[in-house]
């Protein structure tokens, strides 16, 4: 439900529309955008309470009109929340009208590797620096990151070529140790629907970067980011990154372009795109990097490594340095009306 007040409404017309939502235990929350204020009631309302609460805050001084929101999440909405949002960090914006860069290894596997690969990405235009610390993996047996001492290189390494940072938690019990050394939690699209994750970066004030699950719908998506977004930190960005694919033999997942439009008209989170573990082949990555960003994409997130060949994790799907220098020539071409 949203209360649009009158353009003329007084701040004691608002502040006892508050109270009046208050009183039927809803959390009111103030909406932005537009030259009128907003009141927005995220909680469920039960079906009881919907109809006579509705009746009373139409009658009541200030209130222009009264109107229903269609969808499940509510603080995800654009129905909510008319207006973009951007995600500020260290002077780097996330959202429109800028075109944000983050790229770097998939797994942090030396010091000198993570400084070679942040020192070649800033070089060609990236702003941001991807690294995992902590690496989930389908085989047991597989590398599975450096752990603590990673993120001691990732911070060190974000810091010298002047990036910020992105990095996976795995654990909820790890997001405050993690927070001190990356400027970004990325959620992986394996835990897109861990409810104790999500509720648990949901109560820092941290950016976080939320994957879409393979298998998950749209609406799936935004109810995991409204997870995040209802404990109190509104500075949550998407990512999408594939689903299942109908024919794995050309590609790993099947990038879901189309996804991007779709999330930019109901809702208000800027949307990342990450190509590198859609196409799961090198040779595919560039042409997913324009195909984002034409579809209107926020930025990119992108696997490089100083030496695919040699990488532990993900090395086919991994660009060079030289093949990512190259790529961000053409995004920069491509995206003449954006600032990277």
């Amino acid at each position: 439900m949203i209360v649009a007040m009158r353009s003329d409404a007084s701040q004691a017309d608002v502040d006892v529309v508050v109270q009046r939502i208050t009183e039927h235990g809803l959390k009111a929350i103030s909406l932005p955008g537009g030259e009128r204020v907003a009141i927005g009631i995220a909680s469920t309302i039960p079906p009881e309470v919907r109809a006579p609460l509705t009746e009373l805050l139409e009658v009541m001084p200030g209130v222009d009109h009264v109107a229903q929101v269609s969808r499940a999440y509510k603080l995800a909405s654009r129905e909510f929340h008319p207006v973009d949002s951007v995600v500020e960090i260290k002077g780097i914006t996330i959202g429109a009208p800028t075109f944000t860069v983050a790229a770097g290894p998939c797994a942090i596997e030396s010091r000198d590797q993570l400084m070679r690969a942040a020192e070649a990405v800033k070089k060609a235009g990236a702003k941001a620096l991807r690294g995992g610390a902590f690496k989930p993996r389908t085989s047991p047996y597989a590398f599975q990151g450096l752990g603590p001492k990673g993120l001691r290189y990732l911070k060190e390494a974000g810091e010298a070529a002047g990036l910020i940072t992105v990095t996976e938690i795995m654990d909820q019990h790890d997001a405050e140790m993690i927070a001190e050394h990356a400027d970004i939690l990325q959620i992986g699209a394996r835990n897109m629907q861990n409810y104790a994750l999500l509720n648990a970066v949901g109560l820092l004030d941290v950016p976080v970067l939320l994957k879409r699950g393979p298998g998950a719908t749209i609406d799936e998506w935004l109810l995991a980011a409204e997870y995040i977004l209802c404990q109190g930190n509104r500075r949550v960005i998407l990512c999408e990154r594939g689903v299942h694919p109908l024919d794995r033999t050309y590609t790993r997942y099947t990038l879901d372009v189309s996804a991007i439009p779709v999330v930019k008209s109901i809702s208000h989170l800027p949307i990342l795109v990450d190509p590198s573990h859609a196409a799961g082949n090198r040779a595919y990555v560039p042409a997913l990097c324009l195909a984002a960003a034409a579809a209107g994409a926020d930025g990119l997130l992108v696997e490089v490594h100083p030496d695919p060949a040699s990488a532990l994790c993900d090395g086919p799907q991994s660009l060079s340095l030289g093949t990512f220098e190259t790529l961000m020539q053409d995004i920069r071409a491509f995206c003449r009306k954006k600032r990277l």
